[in-house]
């Protein structure tokens, strides 16, 4: 499959692919189309999707089935009045339907606009005003409906609602009840271009209102350096990646690159998250890859691993925040394979990575993808050297990279404020070391300015990580009349440690931070609390802390 795509399919060394990725680009690339229904007629019985979920049940699909099922999907929306250009927004969690969804909007040219399952009503009118939303595709949950249903006084481009069970109530439609009386699907004689819109994120930043991302039609495209390369698939792998379909990292790790490397995508529909489910899921259906964000690769070392068979597993990938160099190192203790970590953006695919022919270093984001001309630059706009932090930046020269944005949908002072005089500014920070390897700072507004330090917060996070009573930690600055910032720590303590919570453990905590950095970074305050404040999409939302320490 790749090589209707890359002029060079395997590499060797970074320099070989520094050097040598190529991308063949066709004319009106469609995802759906030019790789999934060729493999529904090049291997019609490869296994392309496994699903199961919190009760047992199990549905396998082969490329056969998803081209069919799709078009038929696809005839279902259309006999809706659902075409091309038209906004829909996919609130599915990780039911199947998801899947033939987002496939079936390719197929016809409409626009995807994925969701959380946990947005609210206000949330829900937000979007369907900001993107004039046609129709929505949710779960037939009582939350989901509920939300859907009171956000409809407010919402007046919407005019189609679908529900895929259990629950359908009034003025929703029956997707399993109704789709099999729509005619056979017919491909529309003009679906895209590669320039068209084919999907958008409402951002879940950690300030502001969301932002709406727009993707073209190459955006796939895009990921298939992250599936076949960063995730090292193959046609025999089966690959997990814990996200959520309702943000980005869902089609980085349960959809694009995955199927162009002809790998199977393994879901697990769940509820709840815990380590132990996990675990038995790579265990019970031999999960030979494995991708997930920092926190649940910290949920998972707590575990004993004697309990699993995890002799499957060949590659883990991390990506979503800063790894801390402390997780790093017990998984590799447990399991004997090395997280791979990468960096990217709702706004980009993955910009920078640790690639196979690469050896990770601990807590290092790896090195720029090759489709990206990544720098790194001062305040003043002036290139970084090695050991200087500064801002990641994409430069941008006469073609937009693949995968990057095509702006923020009705936005353009906010996509002039981001992508100007040829470089798109992500707002990370990052230093660069002597072999080429970035390393995570933090977003631009959480870094702490302490006596005429700069402290980012992912430094001091870091090094509490690697003390066992730390499950999670947030830093962040507090506003000082004498060393105009202090750095406090946010702490959620391991369960054996909880009943420790007070003075001696935050001096032990101090004390600890002193010998693994710089002691001037050092939490001078010091907070136990149950969880952290969080996006939607499972980032910590620092600036709610700095907001409730401001009152």
């Amino acid at each position: 499959m790749i090589e209707r795509f890359l002029k060079q399919t395997s590499f060797t060394s970074e320099e070989d692919y520094a050097k040598h990725l190529q991308f063949i680009i066709p004319e009106n690339f469609n995802f759906a189309y030019d790789v999934m229904d060729v493999w529904a007629e090049e291997q019609p019985d490869k296994v392309a999707l496994i699903w199961t979920d919190d009760e047992g049940a199990e549905k396998i699909f082969t490329f056969a089935d998803l081209k069919r099922l799709s078009d038929k999907t696809a005839a279902y929306f259309a006999s809706l009045g659902i075409g091309h250009g038209d906004m829909v927004m996919i609130i599915l969690k990780r039911r199947y339907e998801w899947w033939l969804t987002m496939l079936a909007l390719h197929k016809l040219g409409a626009i995807a606009i994925p969701a959380t399952h946990m947005l609210t009503r206000h949330d829900i009118i937000y979007r369907n005003n900001r993107a004039s939303v046609k129709a929505i595709v949710c779960v037939g949950e009582e939350y989901v409906l509920t939300q859907v249903s009171e956000a409809m006084a407010e919402s007046p481009t919407v005019r189609t609602l679908i529900s895929v069970g259990p629950l359908v109530p009034e003025g929703f439609h029956d997707w399993h009840g109704e789709w099999n009386d729509a005619p056979q699907f017919v491909r529309p004689s003009h679906v895209n271009t590669n320039e068209d819109t084919m999907l958008m994120y409402f951002t879940s930043g950690t300030s502001g209102e969301p932002k709406m991302v727009a993707h073209d039609f190459l955006y796939a495209m895009g990921h298939l350096t992250t599936g076949v390369f960063w995730h090292n698939l193959r046609e025999d792998s089966i690959h997990l990646t814990v996200a959520d379909t309702g943000w980005g990292k869902a089609v980085w790790g349960k959809l694009y690159g995955q199927w162009f490397a002809g790998a199977a995508v393994f879901v697990f529909d769940h509820e709840k998250f815990t380590a132990d489910k996990i675990l038995r899921k790579i265990e019970q259906y031999r999960i030979t890859s494995f991708c997930a964000p920092p926190t649940v690769y910290r949920f998972m070392i707590r575990e004993d691993f004697s309990r699993y068979d995890l002799s499957s597993l060949r590659y883990c990938c991390t990506a979503g925040e800063a790894l801390n160099a402390a997780v790093y190192d017990k998984f590799y203790q447990l399991t004997g394979i090395k997280l791979m970590e990468g960096f990217g953006q709702t706004e980009t695919c993955m910009t920078l990575g640790t690639m196979p022919w690469m050896t990770p270093k601990p807590g290092s984001m790896g090195k720029p993808n090759a489709q990206y001309h990544i720098d790194l630059l001062k305040p003043d706009g002036t290139p970084c050297e090695d050991g200087e932090k500064g801002q990641i930046v994409v430069r941008v020269g006469d073609t937009k990279p693949l995968g990057l944005f095509k702006g923020y949908y009705r936005d353009e002072a906010l996509t002039r404020q981001a992508w100007h005089d040829g470089i798109y500014y992500t707002g990370d920070m990052a230093w660069r070391d002597e072999d080429g390897y970035y390393w995570f700072v933090g977003r631009i507004d959480d870094v702490i300015k302490s006596s005429g330090y700069r402290i980012g917060p992912f430094e001091v996070e870091s090094a509490l990580m690697t003390h066992p009573a730390v499950v999670e930690c947030a830093i962040t600055g507090v506003p000082d009349d004498i060393r105009g910032m202090v750095v406090k720590a946010t702490v959620v303590l391991a369960r054996e440690w909880r009943d420790r919570a007070g003075d001696d453990l935050v001096k032990e905590l101090q004390n600890h931070v002193k010998h693994e950095t710089a002691p001037y970074k050092y939490p001078r305050i010091i907070e136990f609390v149950d969880e952290l404040p969080k996006t939607i999409s499972g980032k910590i939302r620092r600036v709610e802390i700095r907001q409730k320490d401001s009152k």
